[in-house]
């Protein structure tokens, strides 16, 4: 039984550890590198292109 215990201990300790660097965010604040995506949505072209498709999606 001790063993276990130890076994359990020492596996709960190495998943912890893993848990050491937290990232705090901000809410509403996007810190990360630039999204490609967000640029191509700028286009007017895509942009019709995703609204044509949610047009067609409605009648399901």
């Amino acid at each position: 039984m001790r063993i276990i215990t130890l076994a359990l201990l020492a596996a709960a300790s190495v998943a912890l550890a893993g848990c050491s660097d937290v990232t705090v965010y901000e809410p509403g604040v996007y810190k990360g590198s630039s999204d490609p995506l967000v640029e191509d949505l700028r286009s007017e072209e895509l942009r019709s292109a995703l609204e044509d498709r949610v047009e067609h999606q409605r009648d399901r």
